[in-house]
Protein backbone atom coordinates (compact mmCIF):
# COMPACT_ATOMS: atom_id res chain seq x y z
CA UNK A 1 0.00 0.00 0.00
CA UNK A 2 1.32 3.57 -0.98
CA UNK A 3 0.55 6.88 1.16
CA UNK A 4 0.50 9.51 -0.46
CA UNK A 5 1.83 13.35 0.76
CA UNK A 6 -1.05 15.64 1.50
CA UNK A 7 -1.25 18.21 -0.48
CA UNK A 8 -2.50 21.30 1.04
CA UNK A 9 -6.32 22.61 -0.49
CA UNK A 10 -5.45 25.77 -2.74
CA UNK A 11 -8.12 28.82 -2.59
CA UNK A 12 -10.46 29.80 -5.93
CA UNK A 13 -8.53 31.79 -8.36
CA UNK A 14 -11.26 34.38 -7.56
CA UNK A 15 -10.68 34.64 -3.85
CA UNK A 16 -7.16 35.33 -4.63
CA UNK A 17 -7.78 38.23 -7.44
CA UNK A 18 -8.08 41.76 -6.20
CA UNK A 19 -11.95 42.55 -5.35
CA UNK A 20 -13.17 45.55 -8.02
CA UNK A 21 -16.58 45.70 -6.14
CA UNK A 22 -15.49 45.67 -2.36
CA UNK A 23 -19.68 46.14 -1.63
CA UNK A 24 -21.09 47.62 0.86
CA UNK A 25 -19.25 47.38 3.84
CA UNK A 26 -16.02 48.28 2.25
CA UNK A 27 -17.90 51.17 0.40
CA UNK A 28 -18.28 52.72 4.21
CA UNK A 29 -15.07 51.97 5.29
CA UNK A 30 -13.76 53.85 2.33
CA UNK A 31 -15.72 56.70 3.19
CA UNK A 32 -15.38 56.81 6.47
CA UNK A 33 -11.62 56.77 5.98
CA UNK A 34 -12.31 59.93 3.28
CA UNK A 35 -14.47 62.01 6.26
CA UNK A 36 -11.37 61.33 8.22
CA UNK A 37 -8.56 62.50 5.53
CA UNK A 38 -10.93 65.60 4.91
CA UNK A 39 -10.72 66.67 8.71
CA UNK A 40 -7.20 66.01 8.40
CA UNK A 41 -6.23 67.88 6.16
CA UNK A 42 -8.93 71.04 6.99
CA UNK A 43 -6.72 70.91 10.17
CA UNK A 44 -3.43 70.76 8.35
CA UNK A 45 -4.86 73.76 5.78
CA UNK A 46 -5.79 76.21 9.08
CA UNK A 47 -2.30 75.55 10.52
CA UNK A 48 -1.00 76.52 7.64
CA UNK A 49 -3.05 79.45 7.69
CA UNK A 50 -4.85 78.61 4.56
CA UNK A 51 -7.99 77.61 5.56
CA UNK A 52 -10.38 78.50 8.26
CA UNK A 53 -10.93 77.67 12.38
CA UNK A 54 -14.72 77.04 11.17
CA UNK A 55 -13.79 74.47 8.33
CA UNK A 56 -11.65 72.49 10.56
CA UNK A 57 -13.79 71.89 13.43
CA UNK A 58 -16.79 71.45 11.34
CA UNK A 59 -14.64 68.49 9.05
CA UNK A 60 -14.08 67.19 12.54
CA UNK A 61 -17.16 67.18 13.69
CA UNK A 62 -18.13 65.01 11.04
CA UNK A 63 -15.54 63.11 10.97
CA UNK A 64 -16.18 62.37 15.23
CA UNK A 65 -20.05 61.64 14.19
CA UNK A 66 -19.48 58.78 11.34
CA UNK A 67 -16.41 57.29 13.49
CA UNK A 68 -19.12 57.01 16.76
CA UNK A 69 -21.64 55.71 14.07
CA UNK A 70 -19.07 53.30 12.57
CA UNK A 71 -18.05 52.22 16.34
CA UNK A 72 -21.94 51.49 17.48
CA UNK A 73 -22.54 49.52 14.20
CA UNK A 74 -19.67 47.62 15.07
CA UNK A 75 -20.24 46.79 18.84
CA UNK A 76 -24.11 46.57 17.75
CA UNK A 77 -22.79 43.58 15.38
CA UNK A 78 -21.07 42.11 17.88
CA UNK A 79 -23.38 41.69 19.91
CA UNK A 80 -25.78 39.99 17.45
CA UNK A 81 -23.29 37.49 16.43
CA UNK A 82 -22.35 37.13 20.37
CA UNK A 83 -26.27 36.27 20.68
CA UNK A 84 -26.59 34.07 17.71
CA UNK A 85 -22.96 32.25 19.20
CA UNK A 86 -24.61 31.93 22.50
CA UNK A 87 -27.44 29.60 21.45
CA UNK A 88 -27.77 25.91 22.19
CA UNK A 89 -28.34 23.84 19.17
Amino acid sequence: MKIEALQPDLAPAAALAPRSNPGAFGRAVDALGALLDGASSAEDRFAAGRGSLQDAVYERARADVALAVATAAAQRGAQALQSLLNMQI
